[in-house]
This record gives structure tokens, C-alpha cells and sequence, in this order.
């Protein structure tokens, strides 16, 4: 697996605010959508329709540097930087060109739905280890 994935994306007009600027929050959605192409890129669904584990988010960052706005292309690159034996962290860093947008960060760690509608971590799933180391 390469160091780095790029995902590519055009800011769409329901992801501005009144002054035509991409809204902080999608910023989380856009590193999202890089995390779950760079799982299909390596041939593994994040949410497979048959799967019992799941990866909810534990902790999201994201530094703000320079505005996005309406139509703009930009990339995402996305990084797995740390594997854990029930967690995943990635970093995140946002381009136009070589303007620097956003940098952040997410983790996600690995749960199965129990009795009840809980969850409860579990070690990660060998195949997502091997696939994204």
C-alpha cells in the first residue's frame, strides 16, 4: 500500500456557507470520504452490508489554514499512520495546487455489535491490518 492515497473532489454548492466558503464542518466529511476511497482502493469495505465490526470515531482534529470555495478542485491525501492492535489513526492534509487547506487528524477503533444494541471493541480484523499496513 502506498505511504499516501489522494482523493480527489470539487467543492459542491450545498458545501458553502452564505459567503461561498466551504462550512468547517465539511472538512470532516471530505477526510471521510478520503478514508473510505482508500479502503475501496485496497479492496475492503469500511461498512459491508454482511459485517458485524464496525469503526466508529474516537477523536477528529482538523487545523484550518485557507479557505475553500464554490467549484474549487482540491485533494485529499490521506495517510494510515498508526496501526493498533483495536485502533486506526490517519492524518489528513487538504491541497489546492500546492496551497496547504487543512491538516487533521481521525481515529477509529474496531466494535461488534452485542445484545442489546451496544458495542464493544474488538481487535482489528487481520485482513484491514494486512490490507492497510
Amino acid at each position: 500500500m502506498p505511504a499516501e492515497f489522494i482523493y480527489r473532489r470539487r467543492v459542491q454548492f450545498a458545501d458553502t456557507d452564505m459567503a461561498g466558503i466551504v462550512h468547517f464542518s465539511m472538512y470532516f466529511r471530505y477526510m471521510e470520504e478520503a478514508e473510505h476511497a482508500l479502503w475501496r482502493s485496497v479492496g475492503l469495505q469500511i461498512a459491508p452490508p454482511d459485517g458485524t465490526v464496525g469503526f466508529p470515531r474516537v477523536a477528529a482534529a482538523c487545523d484550518f489554514k485557507a479557505p475553500l470555495r464554490f467549484e474549487e478542485e482540491f485533494e485529499v491525501h490521506v495517510r494510515v499512520e498508526t496501526v493498533g492492535r483495536r485502533s486506526l489513526k490517519y492524518g489528513f492534509t487538504l491541497r489546492r495546487g500546492d496551497d496547504i487547506l487543512a491538516t487533521g487528524s481521525m481515529t477509529s477503533v474496531s466494535v461488534e455489535r452485542v445484545p442489546g444494541g451496544g458495542v464493544r471493541s474488538v481487535e482489528l480484523p487481520p485482513d484491514v491490518v494486512t490490507r492497510l499496513q
